[in-house]
């Protein structure tokens, strides 16, 4: 193998590597990646036998073949390489040698026909807006739960939807659900639930707007995300997730209309001071105001004031400050609706003028 490389496009596709490759993995080829040379381009492949990537990039390839070598490796080596362009060359005994102006380097790699193989099959493809798709899994994301031992929590919930497209993810405490209209249809039931690492690597790729459109594959098993020059590959989580439908409230009556920045702002400065556990703030609804606060024995309390328009009882209830500072953070709407029932029953905020985004949020005990 032999062919020389533009720095950045070889830089860019080794950091894409960089979360997927398994460094403390009991396997060491999980840890590395697969260069193949072939037909005038460069093939990086990562995989770590639950999610996988393959990109293509232009090379000038003189000699074809292939190797496995250390991602993190490579990676810190060709990101300080002093000229823009460089040449990889295969060396026996599974070495790479890498060429770019004075620097030169030979790292250790390993046979590339031991390298585990992707499990790309045959799966209908829907087309899709990546933007949108961004846009759904960073509203819901925030809400996915790490605690390993409820796996069927450990993702984000992939549902069809009547003319659109629903994400759902919660992790007991939390709740998120974005839902947009979308042509096409993906035909798996009742929904699938893609991985939490899978989703942030998808995230990722979607962020790099290279694309206006792609397309999306479910199987049984497999969850396909593909564009030209790019194939990612996550297995599904296996499991039911939660019928979630009987945890979102009743719409209420009389929401609290807030200023989504303004809020956000306030819950950020009370909690400073709030650093228990669950990072406790105190909301309390009266007289045109509603009151935030919180209290430390050994930092001290903080209070803001924000007026507002509501017909609601006078109320106290408590919440995890940083719940519902993700929320808003995620958000983009310029006024919210809040709505509170009493102290014992879960916080639901929305989009004033939208019904396409939808966090529940529990309380917690003051």
């Amino acid at each position: 193998m032999e062919l020389q490389i533009a720095v950045d496009e070889l830089s860019r596709a080794l950091y894409r590597s960089q979360g997927i490759a398994e460094k403390k993995s009991t396997l060491p080829l999980l840890s590395h990646v697969l260069l193949e040379a072939k037909d005038g381009k460069l093939t990086v492949t990562a995989f770590d036998l639950e999610i996988g990537l393959v990109s293509e990039h232009r090379a000038e390839v003189s000699k074809e073949g292939r190797i496995a070598v250390s991602a993190r490796r490579l990676f810190d080596i060709v990101r300080m390489l002093p000229e823009p362009t460089a040449v990889l060359r295969l060396k026996p005994n599974n070495y790479l040698e890498i060429t770019c102006g004075s620097s030169r380097f030979r790292i250790v790699g390993a046979d590339p026909e031991d390298y585990p193989r992707l499990p790309i099959s045959d799966v209908p493809f829907v087309a899709i807006q990546p933007k949108l798709l961004l846009e759904m899994l960073e509203l819901t994301s925030i809400a996915v739960s790490t605690d390993e031992t409820r796996l069927n929590l450990n993702g984000v919930f992939f549902q069809p939807v009547e003319g659109g497209l629903r994400l759902v993810a919660t992790d007991g405490h939390r709740l998120s659900m974005a839902e947009r209209k979308m042509e096409g249809r993906f035909d798996v039931g009742r929904g699938v639930i893609l991985p939490r690492k899978g989703v942030a690597e998808l995230r990722k790729l979607l962020g790099e707007g290279e694309a206006e459109s792609a397309e999306l594959g479910l199987g049984e098993r497999i969850c396909v995300f593909r564009r030209p020059g790019l194939t990612f590959v996550m297995q599904l989580v296996a499991g039911q997730f939660p019928e979630y439908e009987k945890v979102i409230p009743e719409r209420h009556p009389n929401p609290l209309v807030l200023r989504r920045v303004g809020f956000l702002d306030t819950l950020k400065r009370v909690s400073l001071l709030s650093q228990d556990q669950m990072h406790t703030v105190k909301l309390e609804v009266g007289d045109g105001v509603l009151k935030v606060t919180s209290q430390s024995p050994e930092l001290g309390e903080a209070y803001e004031e924000i007026p507002v328009e509501t017909r609601l009882e006078p109320l106290r209830v408590g919440f995890n400050a940083r719940y519902l500072i993700d929320v808003l953070g995620v958000m983009d709407a310029e006024e919210v609706r809040f709505e509170l029932s009493d102290e014992l029953s879960p916080g639901v905020i929305r989009p004033l003028e939208d019904d396409s985004y939808t966090a529940v949020v529990m309380p917690v005990r003051i």
